[in-house]
């Protein structure tokens, strides 16, 4: 009806008129979208990152029992993370010990003998993860990492006795995948032996390295 009001106007009246009827509602008209984005969809896959909170592993390494010298210690791990930085784990560790430097000079006199060399530990710690990281090798893999304390109690047999053991050291995680990781492992085991008579607070230095899987 407003278009064919001003057809009629604009036959009969001037430039002005024309216009006042060219106003911005009549001049508006729909156009059609010029460009049209396409969007490309794509499939995004999330990481299958296994959320058990068990480890088992096992470890090799070198033992140094004060006085009996080093030698290779062996054993398992089974670890269970309360959180994500808090950790508790039991540790078996078995090593056979050497003749002390005073067995070695003396020639025939023997402190031990037979199953009384063997060393066996048993613990119960508690860790912290104080660093967690990454680790890359290259610019196409990257590793998650963590640096831990640890810390427990425990039991040892040796030399025929059973001795109540401290345990403290850190250690450091490599994840390889979701669920295998490679650690390597230091720890003071602590306890009391007596052999000639006199306790001694023994320090006995481990370091291990090993493979631990998540179930």
């Amino acid at each position: 009806m407003e278009s064919r009001i001003c057809r009629i106007f604009l036959s009969g009246a001037g430039p002005l008129v024309a216009l006042l009827c060219l106003s911005p509602a009549s001049a508006a008209e729909p156009t059609e979208q010029v460009v049209r984005p396409e969007i490309e969809r794509r499939d995004i896959r999330e990481a299958d990152i296994d959320t058990e909170d068990f480890e088992l592993g096992a470890f090799f390494g070198a033992m140094n029992v004060e006085d009996f010298g080093t030698n290779p210690v062996y054993g398992l791990r089974l670890t269970y993370h309360v959180t994500e930085n808090l950790f508790t784990e039991a540790t078996y560790g078995h090593t056979n010990t050497s003749e002390t430097s005073f067995e070695r000079l003396s020639g025939s006199a023997q402190l031990l003998s037979g199953d009384d060399r063997k060393l066996d530990y048993l613990n119960l710690s508690v860790g912290y993860s104080l660093l967690p990281g990454e680790a890359f090798i290259g610019s196409r893999y990257a590793f998650s990492t963590d640096f831990y304390l640890i810390a427990g109690a425990g039991g040892t047999r040796f030399a025929g006795e059973d001795n109540f053991t401290w345990n403290f050291g850190f250690g450091y995680k490599l994840l390889l995948n979701d669920w295998l990781a490679i650690r390597l492992d230091a720890r003071d085991h602590v306890f009391s032996l007596d052999l000639l008579g006199d306790s001694q607070t023994n320090h006995n230095l481990e370091f291990s390295g090993g493979v631990s899987m998540f179930f």
